[in-house]
């Protein structure tokens, strides 16, 4: 019998707060903090990007950074790691994968951004403004100031790379299924943890002008305090992953080396995306999965751009910006731990599947029309507002700040539960193969497909005149998302309600009993 199913189960409030036996800390602690720092790193690095890139080139370069930009970079980041996966030792590869984006963090702060007026190419971007269209003039910005547009880049491969890759395939390679089921939900936890501490750092460096002397770049000291940091953590991840390559991989109370090869492990299919096309309209369920994946992408993309330029207007200057954003990822974390502690997993046994599913796009659809209201009658509604002591502009900022920070707490707390939820009662090929399409699928289309239509719209008019028609296309795609939960809702019930001695191998027994 294995230590972990010796001990004896665990209280009721104990299984809740914290299911972990006293000789676990030695692997979970390594775990939780690697995943701290990750997390805390990515914060940071997502504010600083959108800082830098939004201050400097304006939120229109958004979209053609994520087209031409973050898509390029993670294919030819995959076919560079696929090949050194052939050479490398698995330790050897996570370090190899890691070290650049901390030496590049490292020398963006204290080499390129004090030579950056050296390096800046103003010639060849005066030509191609002169040669674009008006509505593609973040393109000519994001060549401009090509220096933040890399930094942007490998900011936003940070969270894919090092976060969803590195890490997760790592923990995946080293925790029992047993331990995955208690653990996994603790390292959720610590991401907004991290979340709390990263806003507050930011904060702490951003708001700094006050207490520097006349004629000092102020912006500069905040960079070198947020990449310091970023380069501590990085150094951080890594001794830690050395350590636990020492300690708990040697131990064979944590880890097995032939736990790896265990016969019967089914490996994750893997579609092309022309399969994956096929296989979702084959199936009206995973269709509908698909469209809760894809409207979310496209969704939060959509506002995100119209906001940030919201909040370049609100807060021009770098570190006001970054100190704003700040307190904005501080309040995401403090939102989302009540929400996963007391929220998602009350409502979805409380309430049912659907109205759990529900929730994310009507937060989204109420915060939505507050958001675009301010923003395209701003002229009309500034009497109101003013006698109110506050600016269009100001609550402009607010209500998108309220979408963001609710919407990324309810994905967490209750979107992504409920979408993983709804394989449950599948057979065992379409769990498998569904989810393969759906996250082939959602992944690439809801990432992209807003930065898609947003470049669409840019070429007809700068990003101010399309505000009312991304407003427009965000309410027609998330009552395309509302459809697809109330049609899911019906198929997922049927499912699940089915009498024991049906056909369906009593998986939606399994279901009815997680709901």
């Amino acid at each position: 019998m294995s230590q972990e199913t010796a001990k004896p189960e665990f209280g009721k409030w104990r299984s809740f707060l914290w299911p972990v036996h006293g000789y676990e800390l030695k692997k979970i602690l390594p775990m939780f903090l690697m995943f701290f720092f990750i997390s805390f790193n990515y914060t940071i690095l997502r504010d600083t990007k959108d800082t830098l890139v939004v201050t400097a080139a304006g939120a229109e370069a958004i979209p053609f950074l994520k087209t031409f930009g973050v898509v390029p970079a993670a294919i030819l980041f995959m076919i560079i790691y696929a090949k050194l996966s052939n050479v490398l030792s698995r330790e050897n590869l996570f370090y190899v994968t890691l070290l650049p984006f901390v030496i590049f963090f490292g020398l963006f702060a204290f080499v390129f951004y004090p030579a950056r007026e050296a390096l800046l190419p103003h010639a060849s971007s005066e030509a191609l403004r002169s040669f674009l269209p008006q509505g593609w003039s973040g393109f000519a910005e994001a060549y401009h100031n090509w220096m933040y547009s890399l930094f942007y880049i490998l900011a936003e491969l940070w969270g894919s790379v090092v976060l969803s890759l590195l890490f997760w395939q790592f923990a995946n390679q080293i925790t029992r299924v047993t331990e995955a089921k208690r653990f996994y939900s603790l390292f959720g936890l610590g991401a907004n943890v991290a979340l709390l501490a990263s806003g507050t750092a930011i904060i702490y460096a951003s708001d700094i002008r006050s207490k520097l002397p006349e004629g000092v770049d102020a912006w500069q000291v905040s960079l070198n305090y947020l990449m310091g940091m970023v380069v501590i953590a990085g150094l951080a991840v890594m001794a830690i992953y050395w350590w636990i390559n020492r300690n708990i991989l040697t131990d064979p109370r944590f880890y097995d080396a032939n736990q790896e090869k265990a016969p019967g492990k089914k490996k994750k299919a893997k579609m092309s995306l022309t399969d994956s096309f096929k296989f979702i309209f084959s199936s009206k369920y995973i269709l509908c999965l698909a469209a809760l994946v894809i409207a979310y992408g496209i969704s939060i993309n959509l506002v995100e751009v119209t906001w940030k330029s919201q909040v370049k207007l609100q807060y021009p200057n770098y570190n006001d910006y970054s100190t704003f954003m700040g307190g904005f990822s501080r309040w995401t974390g403090f939102v989302t731990i009540l929400m996963m502690l007391f929220v998602g997993g009350n409502l979805i046994r409380l309430k049912g599947w659907g109205f759990a599913a529900m929730v994310t796009p009507v937060v989204l659809l109420i915060t939505g029309i507050g958001f675009f209201t301010f923003v395209i009658f701003s002229d009309n509604l500034a009497g109101y507002i003013s006698a109110l002591g506050t600016t269009p502009l100001f609550l402009a900022v607010f209500f998108g700040a309220a979408q963001n920070i609710m919407s990324k707490s309810a994905k967490y707390s209750l979107f992504d539960p409920t979408k993983e939820m709804a394989y449950i009662p599948l057979d065992d090929d379409l769990k498998v193969k569904g989810k393969a399409a759906v996250d082939v699928v959602g992944a690439r289309l809801g990432k992209s497909g807003g930065s898609i239509i947003q470049l669409g719209l840019l070429t007809l008019a700068p990003l101010a005149a399309i505000t009312p028609y991304i407003g427009a296309i965000l309410f027609v795609i998330i009552g395309i998302w509302i459809v697809a939960v109330i049609s899911l809702n019906k198929q997922f019930l049927s499912l699940t309600t089915t009498p024991p001695d049906s056909t369906d191998k009593g998986e939606p027994h399994e279901a009815e009993a997680a709901s």
